[in-house]
């Protein structure tokens, strides 16, 4: 529930995880890869051993275009040619059983990265909704919630493509450099030298490259999260801009937002695209001289210098040239994966900032239990559902006692405030007895929904005491002090689903029965039946076919259904016309009845039956009594009630 009414306006978005045009944090790739490995601790060793079959294969022909010409040239010099088919037959064969195994490995790791990049991501949304639902209200207070989707989509999408194509391919490709330069040297350690000093040029060459793309494929992550929260923004507003006609002021700023990703784009794929031509033009370039120097060597007749002992030859200098093309494409492919890692990263951080998010705290050990009544007066726990709930305390002595479910709430000397700096409600004491109804009554800001906030524990107080049928809400489990109260919101929020789906959310073991009960409680059975399938109608778009009364009627429904001894009414008619409000109120007077209600109203009509009226200011409570008495003290109450004063 985000609260606007005790600040001057509301929180701003928190920045994005990964600042602009920064890396992701060391350790981000070691986390990654340890969360696949928990994900798929057998498929994934199995994988990278495919991986690793496929790549030495795929490093080894010049091994073999070596020893064929090496056959040729042996017998080209003795002049015996009967023999040679039957040897070159021999290693043909031999090299092509290896592709096929190749072929086999490779279709079987590309499969299996499928199953494993597909169902990771399956169970990182699930991890990151999941924990999402253990966060307080604070972090929703606090973060955009378009920000907040771009998690589960641009960022996911980023891991995606890390995962299922850059890291087999900087593996494949960190594979094959290894097995080829070890090859090199054990031919040619003079024409291995040379190589290396080209590769090296590659990869100064990918380094200015890739730091320059990195940084604005890093800020493209962020602006494309930027663009979803104003995209969310937009679509939620959008009566508001059509209605003052800011539609070309709407067009403006997403073109601000448009223009910062083409931008940052832009840029990271200019530098991205002349990487591969940079380095495939290095690569030519180091072919020729490899194919100059080995020449000369020949014509020359220099001692070769090698783990092998070869001479310089034709079946070592024509292997090494394609051996430098090998060499030379798979710098060129780690170097091309480098961005999308780079991305990929930066998904990751965002992700793992959501899951760092400390989860809403709750050391509370008394729980709601179904009670039933003995015959001494004393109440017990009961498996079956009763209509008797009580709470269940467990003592430090090993005793357990049952209290029964009432709705006595008191504030006792309260001070609370968002943050350490400032203090928004000072010094709040008040006492609502079961079945009394406690009206709240006060300009925006002055903490009345905060108070609200308190009793369900959306956010903790800093000093004070609030008791819940004598017990601290601090000790109370705070999904059963929640299933306990009831809320009906200003702004209701219905689901996708049938109106009865809508109803029973407020008590999912409910039968359709009892959700038709509820709806004609709250009045709102006798409209639900007008809708083109009943209860059955399917409500899409936060309920956008039904008006704002017929919303609120089930959002009255649902509370009923839930029959909470404690109700929380948080300006329910303020956005409704007076005669929808009349219908409203009729199935919130019948919702209160016998219990426990704080009412939060600009409209004081809709309180002057209430036990007692709270009238707050800047955090404090400045009046307090009924209707008749704080009409007799001419206060800020009787200004308000009389039209002398209004609330802003």
């Amino acid at each position: 529930m985000a609260n606007n009414k005790t600040t001057a306006k509301a929180a701003p978005s928190a920045p994005s995880t990964t600042p602009r045009g920064q890396r992701a944090p060391k350790g981000v790739l070691r986390r990654l890869l340890r969360l696949l490995f928990e994900f798929y601790p057998v498929l994934l060793p199995v994988t990278l051993i495919c991986i690793l079959f496929n790549a030495v294969i795929s490093s080894i022909p010049s091994i073999f275009m070596q020893n064929i010409i090496q056959i040729v040239d042996d017998t080209y010099k003795s002049g015996d040619w009967n023999s040679v088919s039957g040897k070159v037959l021999t290693l043909v064969v031999i090299l092509i059983g290896l592709y096929v195994l190749s072929l086999a490995a490779g279709i079987a790791y590309t499969q299996a990265m499928a199953v494993i990049t597909q169902g990771s991501l399956k169970k990182l949304r699930e991890k990151m909704f999941s924990h999402m639902q253990d966060l307080p209200i604070k972090y929703f207070d606090t973060h955009g919630h378009g920000d907040i989707m771009s998690y589960y989509t641009n960022d996911v999408d980023t891991l995606r493509q890390m995962i299922s194509q850059s890291l087999p391919q900087i593996l494949i490709s960190g594979i094959t450099l290894f097995i080829v330069f070890c090859i090199m040297m054990y031919y040619s350690a003079i024409l291995g030298i040379i190589v290396v000093v080209g590769v090296i040029c590659m990869l100064f060459a990918a380094r200015f490259v890739t730091s320059r793309s990195s940084k604005y494929f890093l800020r493209q992550q962020v602006t494309l999260a930027d663009a979803e929260a104003f995209m969310e923004e937009m679509m939620t507003g959008q009566k508001v801009i059509k209605v003052f006609c800011h539609e070309d002021a709407a067009k403006a700023d997403f073109d601000k937002v448009n223009n910062e990703i083409f931008f940052n784009s832009r840029n990271g794929n200019r530098f991205a695209n002349i990487l591969m031509p940079l380095l495939s033009n290095i690569g030519n370039v180091m072919y020729v001289i490899i194919a100059l120097v080995g020449g000369t060597l020949l014509l020359t007749d220099v001692n070769n210098i090698s783990i092998s002992g070869m001479a310089f030859s034709i079946s070592i200098v024509v292997p090494f040239l394609n051996m430098t093309k090998q060499f030379a494409g798979a710098v060129g492919q780690v170097s091309n994966q480098v961005n999308m890692v780079i991305m990929g990263l930066a998904g990751a951080h965002r992700i793992f900032a959501l899951l760092d998010e400390q989860p809403e705290t709750d050391e509370g050990y008394v729980t709601l239990v179904n009670a039933k009544e003995n015959a001494d007066g004393s109440l017990s726990e009961c498996q079956n559902r009763t209509n008797v709930w009580a709470w269940k305390h467990r003592h430090h002595d090993g005793t357990t006692t049952y209290v029964r479910l009432q709705g006595d709430v008191r504030f006792d000397d309260v001070d609370f405030g968002y943050t350490p700096e400032k203090t928004v409600l000072h010094d709040i004491s008040l006492y609502a007895k079961p079945g009394q109804k406690v009206a709240f009554v006060g300009s925006t800001g002055a903490g009345k929904t905060t108070i609200t906030n308190l009793i369900n524990r959306f956010y903790d107080i800093e000093d004070g005491k609030i008791r819940y049928d004598g017990i601290n809400i601090n000790k109370i489990k705070k999904s059963d002090l929640r299933r306990s109260l009831g809320i009906i919101l200003q702004d209701t929020n219905l689901f996708t689903g049938t109106v009865m789906e809508n109803i029973r959310y407020g008590n999912l073991d409910a039968c359709d029965e009892e959700c038709i009960a509820a709806a004609k409680l709250a009045g709102a059975d006798d409209f639900i039946r007008r809708l083109p399938e009943g209860y059955n109608t399917m409500l899409r778009g936060n309920g956008s076919n039904l008006s704002q009364g017929q919303r609120q009627l089930l959002a009255i429904a649902r509370a009923a259904v839930a029959d909470p001894p404690v109700m929380i009414m948080d300006e329910a008619t303020s956005s409704i016309d007076t005669r929808t409000e009349a219908i409203v109120q009729r199935g919130m007077d019948a919702l209160m009845t016998g219990r426990t209600v704080f009412i939060i109203a600009h409209r004081l009509s809709t309180v002057r039956n209430a036990d007692a009226i709270m009238v707050l200011d800047h955090g404090r409570i400045i009046e307090r009594g009924t209707h008749e008495d704080l009409l007799k003290l001419k206060g800020t109450y009787y200004r308000l009630y009389t039209g002398a004063l209004e609330l802003d």
